[in-house]
């Protein structure tokens, strides 16, 4: 009786573990060691759902010095889809360790020191559909680099130094796009003219 139960544990064991794998793919040891070092490094790393095993990397609440080095075990990451490094050191050379990340579908860029040359980098990400590039130095030059990103569908460009045309540019290219510059400044009220008084009429006087 007692080998019976075993037998049946370990055939149960082997079942769970093929269900398992035919779900979801195990991390490989190169993904679970970029996981290691994102988490020293404070950085966040989650699994997107419970039945979706994309990863969600953030190091914007993280407490030491996060910088373009910080983001190496990114290019190990292959089911990278969404990534958050607000208010980081990043610079242009951080980029390129998420150039390869076809996956990625969120990216948070803002109050970064990420410039044009950066946005060189950004342009195979084939499915990112939301980027926030508030607070950096990109213009109108970067937009162009990202006119191929068909599926981009939001994009922030508060205190950018994007102008007008440089958004009309990227609009005439992907039509579908919501660009938002911040809060427009309220229009002066036009002054109305004044309207004139009826003249009062003077009392006859009585002759």
């Amino acid at each position: 009786m007692i080998r019976t139960v075993g037998l049946c544990l370990v055939l149960s064991g082997v079942i769970g573990s093929t269900s398992y794998s035919e779900d979801k793919v195990p991390p490989t040891a190169a993904e679970m060691g970029a996981m290691a070092e994102i988490r020293k490094a404070g950085g966040q790393v989650m699994e997107l759902a419970q039945n979706d095993d994309r990863l969600d990397v953030a190091y914007h609440l993280a407490d030491g010095k996060i910088d373009d080095a910080s983001l190496a075990p990114l290019k190990n990451l292959p089911k990278l889809a969404q990534l958050n490094v607000r208010g980081k050191d990043i610079t242009d050379v951080g980029l390129v360790n998420i150039k390869e990340s076809k996956q990625l579908v969120r990216l948070h860029l803002e109050r970064t020191k990420v410039t044009d040359a950066g946005m060189e980098h950004l342009k195979g990400l084939e499915n990112l559909e939301y980027l926030n590039l508030y607070g950096t130095a990109v213009t109108d030059a970067g937009l162009k680099q990202l006119e191929g990103l068909k599926k981009l569908k939001k994009l922030y460009l508060w205190e950018t130094k994007v102008t007008d045309q440089g958004v009309a540019a990227l609009k005439a290219a992907l039509p579908e796009i919501q660009i938002v510059r911040g809060v427009e400044p309220a229009k002066p009220a036009e002054a109305k003219p004044e309207e004139k008084k009826p003249e009062e009429k003077k009392p006859e006087e009585k002759k």
